[in-house]
């Protein structure tokens, strides 16, 4: 006779072994389609993430490994495996400067935010700058035997451009035929990384009418205690109905105080697996998911990413494997429940909390009122309200489900619910402005001021009118007047001074309404190449650029900002030209 306790630890063991048995299967599986030996560490320095895999970003999952550059830029970066340099992109934003080289492996590597590119690629992307007379290139593609590389050959040097929040490289490698992007480590990128990953806290949510955590109907924060290193429990929890569960964890690898993403969330269940994700790879297409896989309400209001253990119907996500009801637990009145989060990061170091809950009978103390409002939002339909000058219009599944939403116009602001709930795609805001004047329209855009003392200018599309735009976000919007011109100033030289042994130009712009929109700078009548750092807000032009006749020059750059306030400064210098 095997007695029941005997027999459900038998059972429980099992189910042990045949996911150890999994796992072990598809880190061997997965290690196998990817080849270990090809790349190279693509900079000449020890492997230090400062952002690793699928890491939590803003609206999306990070499509790279952020490697540390030591806080330094002009870092040599090597090419990762024999290839030949298929793009390269010159931006404001995003990736800043980038370089992409594609391997006859199948595989595609990315390399991102540098500084500038290897000599013959520099010279080529200047001449197009200079021909384009724009810092901006867009895509520039190339055959095979345009820019060969071999593996190891410097392409390129590390930096800070783009959207980079420090100096660091930003290393990718995708599948050349899909664009599907995989974990760079999966290729033998070795970073030190000895430590479980941490939890913060969990939430815990009621997805019925009918469910209860501890008698209420909402959401709740459950606080943890730490056991020991990796290992953390909280209290005992009743429960009703169907519960959901959320995580706020994060990894940390060895010589880094970086806060990154893990690799795997799993929950266990009595021992039985009812959820799992991990980051080997996925889609930019996908990538957008990121806000129903997160508790996006939480996030926008305390900015802090809580991992749902639960997939909602309508996240397409291909991260989730072998989920049992979605994640969604159902909690009967007299029964207990073990649960497990378990939180991995790349090398298996492994963190576990443990959730005991008991299932009780619905007592109602406290419930949810429902949602209600005079314009509802049925996902699957095209819809437009309008209050007063104002009007939105929202596609076709703009929304993941059925919502009501508040919309009302008070003293010109345009109150579009509260910026809480994600959309899949862009509405429309139109603001009708033919009370004013022709003068007044000119200074005039449209701006998100859930911020009032920090409009945020948005891209405003003009006619008779109507001024309109795009946007992803609920929230507030107004239009708001732009009356005063950009600020620019020349740094470290006077008028007429002489400049002869200084190697460029800077210059200081600043905006405090719509923002800058563009710049143009001229040395002695031609257009020069000034490259805009965003976050200081600095441009600078090289004199290597472009040889100097005689000593006397003169510099002028011209700055407009969104709506068309423009300022122009001009400053004579002189410089003798230096073999």
């Amino acid at each position: 006779m095997i007695f029941p306790i005997f027999a459900e630890n038998i059972f429980i063991l099992r189910q042990t072994l045949l996911l150890f048995t999994f796992l072990s299967a598809f880190f061997s599986f997965s290690q196998e389609k990817y080849p270990k030996d090809y790349f190279r560490n693509p900079l000449g320095i020890p492997t230090i993430l400062s952002g690793t895999f699928g890491e939590l970003r803003s609206n999306h999952f990070h499509s790279g490994v952020d490697i540390k550059t030591q806080g330094r830029e002009g870092l040599k970066i090597y090419a990762a495996a024999e290839g030949y340099i298929s793009r390269i992109k010159v931006a404001q934003y995003g990736f800043g400067k980038a370089i992409y080289i594609t391997h006859p492996n199948g595989f595609t590597t990315v390399y991102a935010h540098i500084s500038k590119y290897a000599d013959k690629i520099q010279e080529y992307v200047k001449a197009i700058q200079y021909k384009k007379e724009n810092y901006e290139t867009g895509n520039l593609f190339f055959k095979a035997d345009q820019f060969p590389v071999k593996k190891g050959e410097v392409i390129a040097f590390s930096g800070d451009t783009g959207s980079s929040g420090g100096p660091h490289l930003h290393f990718e490698i995708r599948d050349t035929s899909t664009e599907h992007i995989i974990n760079p480590l999966f290729f033998g990128l070795k970073p030190i990384d000895t430590n479980p990953p941490t939890f913060l806290a969990l939430k815990m949510y009621p997805l019925d009418q009918n469910a209860r955590i501890n008698n209420k109907n909402r959401s709740t924060v459950i606080s943890l205690k730490s056991i020991e290193k990796g290992k953390y429990k909280v209290g005992k929890i009743a429960a009703s109905g169907h519960i959901g569960f959320s995580v706020n964890v994060f990894d940390q690898l060895d010589k880094a105080y970086n806060k990154n993403g893990i690799f795997s969330l799993e929950m266990l269940v009595n021992g039985k697996r009812f959820y799992h994700h991990d980051v080997e790879t996925f889609s930019f297409a996908e990538s957008k998911f990121i806000n129903l896989h997160i508790d996006y309400p939480h996030y926008k209001k305390y900015k802090k990413k809580y991992q749902k253990t639960y997939k909602e119907k309508a996240n397409k996500l291909s991260t989730y494997k072998g989920l049992i009801d979605n994640g969604i637990l159902n909690i009967e009145n007299g029964l207990n429940y073990n649960i497990e989060i378990i939180a991995k990061d790349y090398k298996g170091n492994t963190s576990t909390l443990k959730i005991p809950i008991t299932g009780v009978k619905n007592n109602t103390i406290f419930t949810q009122p429902k949602d209600t409002t005079a314009y509802k939002i049925v996902a699957k339909n095209f819809q437009k309200f309008k209050e007063e000058n104002v009007t939105v219009a929202f596609p076709k599944n703009t929304f993941y489900e059925d919502v009501y939403l508040d919309f009302k116009v008070d003293k010109g602001v345009a109150k579009i619910h509260t910026p809480n709930i994600p959309l899949d795609k862009s509405f429309t805001l139109t603001f009708n402005v033919s009370k004013y004047s022709e003068a007044e329209k000119k200074q005039l855009y449209i701006a998100n001021v859930e911020n009032s003392k920090y409009p945020y200018y948005l891209s405003t599309r003009k006619k008779d009118s109507t001024f309109y735009t795009t946007t992803k976000t609920l929230g507030k919007y107004a239009l708001v007047s732009d009356t005063h011109k950009p600020k620019a100033s020349v740094l470290y030289f006077k008028n007429n001074d002489w400049i002869s042994k200084r190697e460029t130009i800077k210059v200081k712009i600043s905006d405090i309404g719509s923002g800058i929109k563009n710049y143009r700078a001229t040395l002695d009548g031609e257009w020069i190449l000034m490259e805009y750092n965003h976050k200081k807000r600095i441009l600078t032009y090289n004199f290597s650029d472009k040889k100097l006749v005689g000593s006397k020059h003169i510099f002028k750059i011209v700055v407009s900002d969104n709506v068309g306030n423009t300022n122009t400064l001009s400053t004579t210098f002189f410089k003798k030209q230096v073999n």
